[in-house]
C-alpha cells in the first residue's frame, strides 16, 4: 500500500499557503483557509481534511463553525485547546470585519488636498523628504510612499523607483510632494528638472502625472496649477 502523502507532499498548486500566495485569498475554500490557520492534522488525516470533516459537520456552514465551544471543537482527533481557539478567533474576525466600514480613501484630485494631506508629515522637518502619492483613476489614494530623506536643500529621488512602486501598486494616477524646510515654495532648477523626468517616465508607462507639490508651513507651490505639467 502506498504512503499517504500530507499536505507538505501535494503539488505546490494543491497547498494552501503557496497557493494563496501565487493566486489570492478568494481561490481557497474555507476549509484550505482554516487548514493554513491551524497548522497541521493529525494522523491519517492531513489539516485540510480535518476542517472539512469539522465544517461537514457544521453543514458547511462558517457562522454554525463560530458558534461552536472550545470544548466541542476539542472532541476532534487533532484538535487541541490552542487550535480551537485559533478557529474561533477567525471566526470572531470575520464577524467583526462584517461589522466594518470600508476604509474612505481621500481624494487627492486637487493640489489643496495634497498639501492637507502632507502639511502633517513635513512641516516640522529639518531636512528634504520626497514623498509619492499613488491614487485610482479616480483620484482616490492606494497610498504614500517616502521615497527618500535627505539634506537641507535637496534629495536624490531614483525616478525608477517611482515607476515601480506605481506598477507594484495598480496605480493609474500619480503625484510627488516634497518639503523645501527654507520656507521657500520656490522650485529649484532641479526641483523642474526632476518634474520633467517624471512627466516623460510616466508618459512612457502610461500613467497620469497629476502634479508636483512643494510643501512648505503654510503654504505650497503646485507645478499643475502654475501649469508646469
Amino acid at each position: 500500500m502506498s504512503q499517504r502523502l500530507t499536505i507538505a507532499n501535494w503539488s505546490p498548486d494543491d497547498q494552501p499557503r503557496e497557493k494563496l500566495r501565487d493566486h489570492g485569498a478568494p481561490t481557497l475554500t474555507d476549509a484550505e483557509l482554516l487548514a493554513i490557520l491551524v497548522g497541521s492534522g493529525c494522523p491519517g488525516m492531513s489539516a485540510v481534511e480535518l476542517m472539512q470533516k469539522i465544517l461537514a459537520d457544521c453543514g458547511n456552514n462558517l457562522n454554525t463553525l463560530g458558534k461552536m465551544s472550545i470544548r466541542d471543537l476539542c472532541q476532534y482527533k487533532g484538535v487541541g485547546e490552542a487550535k480551537a481557539i485559533t478557529i474561533l478567533a477567525a471566526c470572531e474576525l470575520g464577524k467583526r470585519r462584517q461589522q466594518e466600514k470600508a476604509e474612505e480613501r481621500p481624494d487627492l484630485g486637487t493640489a489643496t488636498r495634497i498639501y492637507n494631506l502632507m502639511h502633517p508629515v513635513l512641516q516640522d522637518l529639518d531636512v528634504e523628504e520626497f514623498w509619492l502619492l499613488l491614487m485610482n483613476q479616480n483620484f482616490r489614494l492606494i497610498k504614500k510612499v517616502r521615497i527618500s530623506h535627505g539634506g537641507i536643500s535637496e534629495v536624490s529621488v531614483d525616478v525608477r523607483i517611482i515607476m515601480r512602486e506605481a506598477v507594484l501598486s495598480n496605480a493609474t494616477v500619480l503625484a510627488v510632494c516634497h518639503n523645501h524646510p527654507s520656507g521657500s515654495i520656490r522650485p529649484s532648477k532641479a526641483d523642474d528638472q526632476l518634474t520633467q523626468t517624471i512627466k516623460r517616465a510616466s508618459e512612457v508607462m502610461r500613467l497620469h502625472f497629476l502634479d508636483h507639490v512643494i510643501v512648505t508651513d503654510g503654504n505650497y507651490y503646485s507645478y499643475h496649477e502654475q501649469g508646469k505639467i
